[in-house]
């Protein structure tokens, strides 16, 4: 799966495997998460998001499992 670089201040690169249903989010921070059973319409959305901390923070964050 590839990562896409993001132009963020907090997030570094998104991909996802759409056999999974998997978001994958790695922060400027180094840290990578994955969550799971997430729409492709979710990533989509989260690419062509102008603020992608605050998308990630409105649309991602606490409505999806993760590890």
């Amino acid at each position: 799966m590839d990562m896409v670089p993001v132009e963020s201040s907090c997030v570094a690169a998104v991909g996802y495997d759409a056999t999974w249903r998997e978001l994958h989010v790695t922060f400027r921070s180094g840290r990578h998460y994955v969550y799971q059973d997430v729409p492709a319409s979710v990533y989509e959305d989260f690419l062509s998001a102008d603020s992608k901390g605050t998308f990630f923070n409105a649309a991602v964050k606490d409505r999806y499992s993760w590890y």
